[in-house]
């Protein structure tokens, strides 16, 4: 006859073991459900920060970031960025609002590969801005700078059977530190909006504020 103590042990044993495994089982399902909490936050964090239709910064992300740019910066001058597409009404107008979210998709990756590892965003509309870091303020690099950025955004960009080509207008202007972001921003912007004001008599159109000499520089392309 087999021993009681020998019976109850072997019950507790299994008992222990059943315990057990329904404990991992719970926890399983409690670090499942952790990380998926954790991947839905952090979901909701991007769609808060970032524009849905390019995948770029939004606005406020945009002064968040360059904010702390600015103040990480090792004394590398950093150039403020601000372009808008010209016209873009009729593209949407022609040929519809799916071959003007293409153009700012493709804007948006072109501004990007352009800009490498530096600050891009979309501000709104077809409206965006980066915040680049220069070797120099010199107004020759940042010539150059708004000629190849320029030259990116003019190349077709195919939806369907149609090509279509946009230009930008593009105004530039130096960071001095933090406290000057929003007025280097402004300074971009109406260099922009100067340089769109010149009309559509060049392929692209792009004005320099380099904060050193009143004017800014008139780039024609």
């Amino acid at each position: 006859m087999p021993d009681p103590f020998t019976i109850v042990s072997g019950i507790c044993a299994a008992g222990a073991v059943a315990a057990g495994f329904q404990f991992r089982q719970r926890a399983a399902r409690a670090e499942a459900r952790i990380e998926l909490l954790q991947a839905e936050l952090t979901a909701e964090r991007h769609a808060a920060s970032h524009d849905p239709l390019t995948g770029l910064p939004n606005r406020r992300a945009f002064y968040r970031l360059a904010a702390t740019l600015l103040t990480d910066a090792t004394g590398q001058p950093l150039i403020a960025v601000v372009l808008d597409l010209d016209d873009f009404k009729q593209v949407n107008d022609r040929y519809g609002h799916a071959a003007g979210d293409q153009v700012l998709i493709s804007v948006a990756e072109r501004f990007a590969a352009f800009a490498g590892d530096n600050l891009v965003a979309r501000l709104g509309g077809d409206e965006f801005a980066g915040l680049l870091a220069s070797p120099t303020v010199d107004h020759r690099w940042m010539e150059h700078a708004a000629r190849r950025l320029s030259d990116a955004l003019a190349v077709p960009i195919q939806h369907g059977a149609v090509s279509l080509r946009v230009t930008a207008s593009v105004g530039l202007a130096p960071v001095r530190g933090p406290a000057q972001l929003s007025d280097a921003l402004c300074r971009a912007d109406a260099a922009m909006y100067r340089a769109k004001s010149l009309g559509a008599a060049r392929p692209t159109r792009q004005l320099l504020d380099t904060g050193l000499h009143g004017d800014p520089l008139t780039v024609h392309h």
